[in-house]
């Protein structure tokens, strides 16, 4: 365990206007959403895991036995504004007739899956992935809220590169996976063009080992020698995401808005993932917190997403296109009581390895909805 202080995202002003994260405060200053604090809020989340039938069976926390509630109670309070709370109307109104991708991994999904609970209170949506792919496909789903013609779907793609895609035999964290980097997954770039909204957000799956190819031939790896202790390679990383916001940017006739979602930090306590590391804590913590959890590599995986978005953004607004950032890390580094931990399967089950790192649902997961909502009402950053 590595206990350091916590990540602080050092981004300027004009940064945060750019990208669509400030709100007007009452003395007409922006302020940066982004930058706050958790605090109490006694009333609790938007919905129960008893009243949303979207919730993954994994991240159903209160179904597996989940005893404590107080990470419900609280919100995220900008320094010197309020963000407001999620309104399933006032959403459902902004997107009518338009359509949104998740694109990336699980907790790209956990998302997406957030989104769909939160709006359940006002409209329930007809699940139409058999329209595009199998019904009982795991990977992708679809679904229609009639009442608004707004699509939502969810287009599986934990590297957004073309890969071998060798999970599908063998879901093994140690299993190699071939990615190319120079070549969007076709997954979700052959279904892109249609949607008013693409979410991105991906990076849990590039921790394994990894063969990277450029034009078809072998150009680096990671983790090819030795899982433990070689170090990590970022390259795969970065340029995964460069040949994403390129896809995008190159699209002919696309003019929806593209968000990035920055990194979910992890808070394995004790031990690593695959060495009993759990969390098991019931409360936020601050950034003063002097036994903060820093998760691995989690600088240098922030700044590589954020200075290829970085570019990519200068390139998108040259060509009229929008591009905006929800800059979550920082925030969810202070939630380690908001993982299933030991919540995220049966208990009689033998299970070892506990789950810190997708989120409980309900949970601090459905205040990235919030920040999607005030960006896509902002709509010019």
């Amino acid at each position: 365990m590595v206990l350091l202080l916590p990540l602080v995202i050092d981004l300027n002003e004009s940064y945060f206007s750019l990208y669509g994260s400030s709100l007007e405060t009452p003395e007409n200053n922006k302020c940066n959403i982004f930058s706050g604090s958790w605090v109490p809020y006694s009333k609790g989340s938007f919905y129960s895991n008893e009243s949303c039938p979207f919730i993954a069976e994994k991240q159903n926390c209160f179904m597996h036995g989940r005893p404590d509630r107080e990470f419900l109670k609280w919100r995220w309070k900008p320094e010197e504004c309020e963000l407001p709370l999620f309104d399933a109307k006032q959403f459902l109104k902004i997107v009518r007739g338009k359509s949104m991708a998740f694109v990336g991994d699980s907790i790209a999904r956990n998302q997406a899956e957030s989104l769909l609970c939160l709006l359940n209170s006002v409209a329930r949506p007809v699940d139409i992935t058999s329209r595009y792919t199998s019904k009982d496909d795991k990977y992708f789903k679809w679904w229609f809220y009639a009442d608004y013609k707004f699509t939502v779907a969810i287009l599986w793609s934990p590297f957004f590169v073309k890969s071998s895609k060798a999970y599908l035999k063998d879901t093994s964290f140690y299993n190699a996976e071939n990615l190319f980097l120079d070549e969007p997954d076709e997954a979700w770039a052959n279904h892109i063009q249609i949607f008013d909204y693409l979410i991105f957000s991906a990076g849990q799956w590039f921790f394994r080992p990894l063969t990277f190819y450029e034009n078809r031939q072998v150009v680096g790896c990671q983790k090819c020698h030795n899982l433990t202790t070689d170090p990590l390679n970022l390259y795969g990383y970065r340029n995964a995401f460069r040949t994403a916001f390129r896809t995008v940017i190159n699209l002919k006739g696309f003019k929806g808005m593209v968000f990035l979602v920055t990194h979910s930090p992890n808070h394995f306590e004790n031990g690593e993932w695959n060495k009993g590391g759990g969390c098991n804590r019931t409360l936020p913590v601050n950034k003063e917190d002097k036994g903060f959890l820093h998760p691995y590599a989690l600088e240098e995986i922030y700044e590589t997403q954020v200075e290829e978005f970085a570019a990519a953004e200068k390139e998108a607004r040259q060509k009229g296109l929008r591009f905006g950032l929800i800059n979550i890390t920082d925030v969810m580094l202070m939630r380690p009581d908001g993982h299933p931990h030991k919540y995220g399967h049966n208990l009689d089950r033998n299970v070892s390895i506990n789950d810190c790192v997708h989120w409980c649902m309900p949970g601090p997961v459905d205040t990235w909805n919030q920040f999607l909502l005030h960006m896509i009402k902002i709509g010019s950053f």
